[in-house]
């Protein structure tokens, strides 16, 4: 049954009270707080019973039906409210803002006042059991003017906020750059967008036309930063003011009120970037393999950061290579420095034990913090000192002098959290216990009495035990009756006669136990209570008043968090160099792309896991002036095509990153963009074959590349009839050293275009070379110059196992055909020539064997302690010659 068909004259307060939250928020799951459950009704509890796997039970009627119940304790909250989250649902969170007692001063019958207080949504998650450490959590809006497009995007975790101008034909491949958890986007404009929404995979949420409305933007935003104009921080278009107007609406909307701490907005340019397409992240596999996971990803090889806002900088370096020659070569300096000097490794160590200072300031800025975030605090601006102290005197880069003098100056604050909170503080402020004794003299009187009334109250017990002669006497407590004095059953008649009863007041009879209470115990209750409660309401204060000081040093702080992930970066960085042996790239303005040894860093490093070395390549492709430069890559499938056209694309990502390359040496010119269509795939959901699919892809190419793009195509064309796919290779290798003047690697099975080399002078032939031995290939992976004859295409589906007589069968067919072809003879012909595969395919009978074959033979004969490696290679060959036989 619907919540919303409910008649409030014929349902309880409560209930009514239900039904009034839950329709302002129709499309969330309204979690209700009753006591220490959060408890969902009707529609909600029965989404969420099968979403959770949780028990689904009835309560009470309405309208003459059951009522659909579930529920959650509150303390376990989070881990389901990420289980929904990752399902699409949204939660609201619906808590008492009073307590029962409260309540009840407005009328015996009064319900417990309850509000929403927060919803949860992909893009607002800030609890750390909700986010992945070592990645931001995005929450993004698409803004339009007229025809202008604008994207902005915040992590409310630490703070990021940034916005730029983006043209129509880039939203899709700045969506899948940010990666975002949840889009804002307006009423129409989803409908516009919504083929490129569906390819990117991006939460959507829809929001009305005002809240994208420029100019109330404006007037929002000044008051989130408490400025009079926003020119101190940009100069904004409508269409930004827009998509960070809507931003902030829905932050307020979803926090209730309670703004995230934000930094000022960071204005980017799509000119600054390398560009790259959704198509070619996925292909290349930059932070995620084809598989959905971080593993196996270029991040997951090159991350050797050792804090969490590291591995968030260095996931943002991956996604966004920088296009500004001084910003990269800053970046390259830094890492040149980690990788010489000295003191790397005793930095690295300090940065070990820096705790996550952007999400603890987050958190304390939302009121969901507590004292460890407060310590989180110290402990960081305590390792931010020890590593200024050990640089002070270092000869630093001008990138890590910057950052250095951003973890200087928090020494007062540092002072007052270090004095007054203890080592390892609670998760909770209301669990109390968090400020360090001495720190507060008022604290340690209400300690003092609340520590010496659990002494008196031992004491006491003892001198009842001895009144009344019951050494099993106890005072114990409990929430129902505070504290009592406790005796077993078989001392009830003496407790209850005179002249004890004249002391022991009967509070309670029980199976097995009769309490009973003083008046000198009622009013040392009192006295342990109000002190109790009295330091609880001391820490408490101390405690907003030690965020209230943090906050008023949060942009300092943020700019520290950052200053110490940029050391972790850039020395991460230089250990990996170091441990894999790469190298500094040079990188200019110039149209050079050249790289000795080259090696592909995902492969490489899993090759050395099982003991194996990976063949290391050249790579050429210096343009001359505007002029295109395309190698045109052929040689059998295995052979590790795909493998060169990717490294190099990931040595032109990683150098322009700021990172060393795994290379001898790499000269790279600035690359504005990089284009991939490696691998093939279908789309079934949206109607599209594979072959479809390369030609959205390489459409895509043809029509944004520019002379400074560095394009990698794997065989275009293969999806359809050959003839049409040869002429579809061949006109678009032919638009890229024409028109779009890229440089480029063009990998194809159709041979026939290697004499484009010979016709164009931008392009040149290169083959992987393989060897060929008794009918098998040998793959080398060695990339040479020149054309490979043929595809070795029967020999590859020998080695993937096709039977015998299929490969007999191919065999036969493609003599045929490569006789045809040389006396022109049309494949029609040459097939109805053929006998049919059922005649030419007879199974040769197998001979009756008696006694030992002389591959048994042969395996008798051989000593392999006494042979050298070379004798046990050529053995092998004569045993898989017999076989043949």
């Amino acid at each position: 049954m619907s919540a919303n068909k409910g008649n409030k004259n014929t349902v309880t307060p409560m209930m009514a009270q239900y039904l009034e939250i839950k329709a302002q928020h129709p499309d969330a799951l309204l979690f209700y707080r009753m006591g220490d459950f959060y408890e969902l009704f009707f529609d909600d509890a029965v989404a969420a019973s099968e979403a959770l796997d949780i028990a689904l039970t009835k309560r009470g009627k309405h309208n003459g039906e059951d009522i659909a119940m579930c529920g959650v304790p509150h303390h376990a909250a989070e881990g389901y409210f990420l289980t929904l989250i990752r399902k699409g649902f949204r939660v609201a969170v619906g808590e008492q803002m009073e307590t029962p007692d409260e309540a009840k001063k407005r009328g015996y019958k009064a319900v417990v006042r309850r509000e929403v207080v927060r919803l949860v949504t992909p893009g607002t998650l800030t609890e750390d059991s909700l986010l992945q450490a070592r990645h931001h959590n995005f929450l993004a809006a698409l803004g339009k003017v007229r025809d202008e497009f604008a994207l902005s995007w915040a992590d409310i975790s630490t703070g990021a906020f940034h916005v730029m101008p983006v043209g129509q034909a880039r939203i899709g491949a700045e969506l899948a750059r940010l990666g975002p958890s949840e889009l804002l986007i307006s009423e129409g404009v989803d409908e516009e967008l919504r083929e490129v929404l569906v390819e990117i995979g991006v939460e959507t949420s829809i929001l009305g036309n005002a809240s994208f409305d420029s100019t109330a933007a404006e007037t929002r935003l000044c008051g989130i930063f408490s400025v009079s104009t926003l020119a101190g921080f940009g100069n904004f278009t409508r269409a930004e003011l827009s998509a960070m107007g809507a931003l902030a609406d829905y932050l307020d909307i979803t926090q209730k009120g309670r703004m995230p701490m934000l930094r000022a907005p960071r204005q980017e340019a799509v000119s600054r970037l390398m560009s790259i397409d959704a198509a070619t992240r996925r292909n290349l596999e930059l932070t995620r393999s084809m598989q959905g996971g971080k593993a196996d990803s270029l991040l997951s090889v090159i991350d050797m950061t050792v804090t969490a806002a590291g591995a968030r900088l260095l996931e943002r370096r991956v996604s966004s290579p920088s296009r500004e020659i001084p910003v990269i070569h800053g970046r390259l300096e830094a890492v040149r420095w980690g990788l010489e000097s000295g003191v790397t490794d005793s930095v690295r160590d300090t940065l070990r034990q820096v705790p996550d200072l952007d999400r603890a300031l987050s958190r304390l800025a939302l009121d969901r913090g507590g004292p460890r975030d407060l310590a989180n605090i110290r402990n960081g601006i305590a390792q931010a000192e020890a590593i200024s102290d050990r640089l002070e005197a270092v000869d630093l880069p001008e990138l890590l002098q910057t950052s250095l003098e951003a973890l200087r100056g928090q020494d007062p604050l540092l002072d007052q959290l270090e004095e007054s909170l203890i080592a390892e503080p609670p998760l909770l402020a209301r669990d109390g216990g968090f400020i360090a004794p001495g720190f507060n003299p008022d604290l340690d009187e209400a300690r003092q009495l609340r520590d010496e009334g659990r002494g008196v109250i031992a004491g006491l017990q003892s001198k009842y035990s001895d009144l009344t002669g019951v050494t099993s006497l106890k005072i114990k407590h409990n929430n129902v009756l505070g504290y009592f004095v406790e005796t077993t059953a078989t001392h009830a008649e003496k407790m209850l006669s005179a002249p004890l009863s004249e002391t022991f007041i009967h509070r309670q009879t029980t199976a097995n136990q009769v309490r009973f209470t003083t008046v000198e115990l009622t009013e040392l209750e009192t006295r342990i209570l109000n002190a109790g409660a009295e330091a609880l309401a001391i820490e408490k204060r101390l405690y907003e008043s030690l965020k209230g000081a943090i906050l008023d040093q949060a942009p300092a702080l943020s700019e520290m968090a950052f200053a110490l992930a940029e050391f972790d970066l850039s020395l991460g960085l230089a250990e990996l160099a170091r441990q894999r042996d790469w190298c500094m790239p040079k990188v200019d303005d110039s149209r050079a792309f050249e790289i000795e040894a080259g090696r592909h860093p995902v492969v490489e490093a899993a090759l050395k896991s099982s003991g194996e070395v990976f063949i290391a390549n050249d790579c050429a492709l210096n343009a001359e002036g505007d002029k295109a430069s395309v190698t045109l890559l052929t040689g059998p499938n295995m052979a590790g095509k795909s493998t060169y056209l990717r490294q190099n694309a990931l040595i032109a990502i990683l150098a322009q990153m700021g990172s060393y390359v795994p290379a001898r040496s790499a000269h790279i010119g600035i690359v504005s963009q990089v284009f991939s269509r490696v691998g093939a795939s279908d789309d079934l959901a949206r109607g599209r074959s594979t072959f479809m699919v390369e030609m959205v892809e390489t459409a895509a190419i043809l029509n944004q590349a520019d002379e400074r793009a560095l394009v990698i195509l794997d065989e275009i064309g293969r999806g359809t009839a050959t003839y049409d796919g040869l002429s579809i290779a061949w006109a678009t290798l032919e638009h890229l050293h024409e028109e779009n003047r890229v440089r480029g690697l063009f990998a194809t099975h159709y041979h026939e275009m290697t004499a484009l080399a010979g016709k164009l002078p931008g392009v040149k032939n290169a083959t992987v070379a393989v060897k060929e031995w008794e009918g098998e290939v040998i793959f080398l992976h060695e990339v040479r110059d020149g054309a490979a004859d043929r595809s070795y295409g029967v020999q590859v589906a020998q080695l993937a196992g096709l039977p015998t007589a299929v490969i007999k069968r191919a065999r036969t067919v493609l003599e045929a055909l490569e006789e045809g072809e040389r006396g022109r003879t049309s494949p029609k012909a040459l097939i109805d020539d053929l006998p049919l595969f059922a005649v030419a395919a007879q199974p040769e009978p197998k001979p009756v064997q008696s006694g030992p074959s002389e591959i048994e033979d042969r395996v008798a004969d051989l000593l392999p302690d006494e042979m050298t490696p070379r004798d046990a290679l050529q053995a092998i060959y004569d045993l898989k010659a017999l076989l043949k036989k």
